[in-house]
């Protein structure tokens, strides 16, 4: 993963985790997952045939959904600032 950097990763943890050193919260991984979603995203659209990288990217993609499900369920306004932050549809 050489497109995120140890910079460009605290800078993530740092907007979304509220710490550099917070790396477990649930935003903080969303936001992470939305980075890499959006990077293999645009490597599949130069390399369709690429199809482990669909499944991985479909995986991620499912990751993501399963920790937004668990924010909306137990903080409904941090859900809705977070995907407002990233651009997502809900």
């Amino acid at each position: 993963m050489s497109y995120l950097t140890t910079e460009k990763k605290a800078n993530i943890f740092l907007e979304y985790g509220a710490a550099a050193a917070n790396t477990g919260s649930i935003e903080a991984q969303v936001a992470m997952l939305t980075e890499r979603i959006n990077h293999i995203s645009d490597h599949l659209k130069t390399n369709k045939k690429d199809f482990s990288t669909q499944r991985g990217l479909m995986q991620m993609v499912g990751k993501r959904k399963r920790l937004l499900t668990y924010l909306s369920k137990h903080n409904l306004t941090g859900y809705r600032s977070l995907i407002e932050k990233l651009g997502l549809r809900k």
